[in-house]
């Protein structure tokens, strides 16, 4: 039983076996809480649990999936590519938009560390949340913070926008779709990203561009933030 969860193919098929189940939860229920990704993420933790496997074992084929993250990302450029007579008419307000998104996201993770007491250590794990996962990696890595921690703020903070975009744009009424796509990529990168291709193709242009602008943003932000503190 060790030998074959210590075997790549074992992180692998859990991995698609359970995200497999998910998407057809999903279908079956037309629930928002009934997330591909989320009962995906619940399936795998239940199964390491009950059975006490390692989670190393599990990311020895796990981490092969998490390479594809890198090239999935930069194929988010073709979607951009296609709505650039958008951008070329409204980059001054997608800069902005991306500017205020990661300002806020900064500002809420700094004023909620403050007011709980986490440490430097901590905060900088969890000021790359809204970013896509190997830049979040390599900030927390890079700035002295906890990677896994970074790792599972991002997810939480990805399959949070997934599930809540929709109903926040109808709460809020954004009938733009620039607007709904910059907004949902800005806070809660790829996974959101996904949600916005749902919605439609500007949605998801506009949401890829805003993850890698909020990328860069937050990068440079965190660098600063690790010099002055």
């Amino acid at each position: 039983m060790k030998e074959l969860c210590a075997s790549p193919f074992f992180g692998v098929a859990l991995t698609v076996i359970a995200y497999w189940i998910g998407v057809k939860v999903q279908k079956k229920t037309g629930l928002v809480i009934c997330n591909a990704m989320l009962i995906a993420v619940i399936l795998i933790v239940t199964v390491l649990v009950v059975f006490h496997i390692p989670y190393e074992d599990y990311y020895v084929g796990g981490g092969l999936i998490n390479l594809f993250l890198g090239p999935a990302t930069a194929c988010l450029a073709v979607s951009i590519y296609g709505k650039l007579d958008l951008l070329k008419r409204y980059w001054l307000p997608a800069l902005v938009g991306c500017l205020v998104g990661v300002v806020s996201s900064l500002g809420s993770v700094l004023i909620l560390c403050r007011l709980f007491g986490l440490n430097r250590e901590m905060t900088i794990s969890l000021l790359p949340k809204s970013v896509t996962t190997p830049i979040a990696a390599a900030v927390a890595g890079g700035q002295g913070g906890i990677v896994s921690v970074a790792v599972a703020a991002v997810v939480v903070t990805g399959i949070l926008g997934n599930l809540a975009a929709p109903i926040l744009i109808k709460i809020f009424r954004v009938k733009n779709p620039m607007a709904a796509g910059l907004g949902i990529g800005a806070c809660s990168h790829a996974l959101g990203t996904a949600k916005a291709m749902e919605l439609g193709e500007t949605q998801g242009a506009m949401s890829g561009l805003a993850m890698g602008l909020c990328g860069i943003f937050t990068a440079m932000a965190a660098l600063l933030f690790g010099i002055i503190s």
